[in-house]
C-alpha cells in the first residue's frame, strides 16, 4: 500500500504488555537525562490547566472544571511533541538544543494539521458536555460552586444519568483521539508523511495490538488523573515521563525505515560475459 504522498505506508508490528513497562522505564531515563526540557513542557501543561480552571471560576463556570480537566488530557499528545524530539535526538546521538526542541512544531507543517484534529476533538468534547447539561440537567442549569454541582451529580437521578452518559460519550471520544494520535505525532516527527497516513497508521497500530494499546491508554488516563488532583502540579513530572515513553513505544510499534526497504538486487550491469573461443576465431 502507498500513502497519499505516494510513499509506502509504514509497517506496523504487534507489541506486548511488557513493551509498555520497558517504554516507561526508557521514558524515565530520558527525563532524568534531560530534566530541564521535561520540566519546561510539564510545567507549561500544568500552568495551562491552572489558568483555565481559574478562568472558569472567575466566570462562574466552575462546574465545568471536572469535564475540562478530563478533556484537557486530550491535548497531551500535542503538548508532548518536544519531548518526542528529545527522545529521538538522544536515540540518534544528536545534540539537544532549545531552538531545535521548542521549534519542532513549526518545522513540520503536517504536525499543524494533527494539532487541528486534536483541538477539534477537544472542542467537540466541551460542546457535548454543555449539550448534555442542557438536555439532562436543564437548559437553565446553573451552579454556584463546584460542591453544589457535585451534590447534584451524586444525589439526583438526573445527575447520575449525566455522569453515566457523559462518561460513556467522553470515553468514546477519548478512545477515538487516542487511536488517531498515539502514533501520529511521533511518526510525523520522524518521517516525511502526510497527516492522513499518520492517522491511519496510528489506528492500525491500535488494531494490531488492541490489548496492550488499551492498557497503555488506561495507564495514561490513570497517571494523568492522579497527577491532576493536586491543582495539576503532578503533571510537571508525569507528562515528561509519558511523553518520552510514547516515543519509545512508537519505536516498538512501527518498523524502522531501514527495515521497510526491500533488499537491493545484485548489480549485474558490470558483469562481463566470457567470450567463447569459437566466436573469437570466427
Amino acid at each position: 500500500m502507498t500513502s497519499i504522498s505516494g510513499k509506502s505506508d509504514p509497517v506496523v508490528r504487534p507489541i506486548k504488555v511488557a513493551d509498555i513497562a520497558e517504554a516507561l522505564g526508557q521514558g524515565l531515563r530520558d527525563f532524568q537525562a534531560a530534566p530541564l526540557y521535561g520540566l519546561a513542557f510539564g510545567g507549561f501543561y500544568a500552568l495551562g490547566g491552572i489558568i483555565i480552571t481559574l478562568s472558569l471560576t472567575a466566570f462562574g463556570l466552575v462546574y465545568l472544571a471536572y469535564p475540562l480537566a478530563a478533556g484537557f488530557a486530550l491535548l497531551g499528545p500535542f503538548v508532548a511533541i518536544g519531548l518526542y524530539e528529545v527522545s529521538r535526538r538522544r536515540e540518534a546521538g544528536e545534540r539537544l538544543s532549545p531552538r531545535a526542541i521548542f521549534g519542532v512544531v513549526t518545522s513540520r507543517g503536517e504536525i499543524g494539521w494533527m494539532a487541528f484534529v486534536t483541538l477539534f476533538v477537544f472542542i467537540v468534547w466541551m460542546y457535548q458536555v454543555r449539550l448534555l447539561i442542557a438536555l439532562i440537567l436543564g437548559l437553565n442549569a446553573s451552579f454556584g460552586s463546584f460542591g453544589e454541582f457535585l451534590s447534584v451529580l451524586l444525589t439526583t437521578n438526573e445527575g447520575l444519568l449525566f455522569l453515566a452518559v457523559g462518561n460513556c460519550v467522553g470515553a468514546a471520544l477519548a478512545l477515538v483521539l487516542f487511536s488517531l494520535t498515539v502514533v501520529s505525532f511521533p511518526l510525523l516527527l520522524e518521517r516525511e508523511v502526510d497527516f492522513v497516513t499518520a492517522m491511519v497508521t496510528s489506528v492500525r497500530a491500535v488494531v494490531t495490538s488492541p490489548g496492550p494499546m488499551i492498557g497503555w491508554a488506561a495507564t495514561i488516563v490513570l497517571l494523568l488523573a492522579i497527577s491532576a488532583l493536586p491543582y495539576f502540579l503532578g503533571l510537571v513530572l508525569t507528562l515528561p515521563i509519558l511523553g518520552h515513553a510514547t516515543w519509545h513505544l512508537y519505536r516498538r510499534l512501527v518498523e524502522p525505515i531501514a527495515a521497510e526497504m526491500p533488499e537491493e538486487l545484485p548489480d549485474t550491469s558490470a558483469t562481463v560475459l566470457p567470450i567463447s573461443r569459437t566466436a573469437t576465431r570466427s
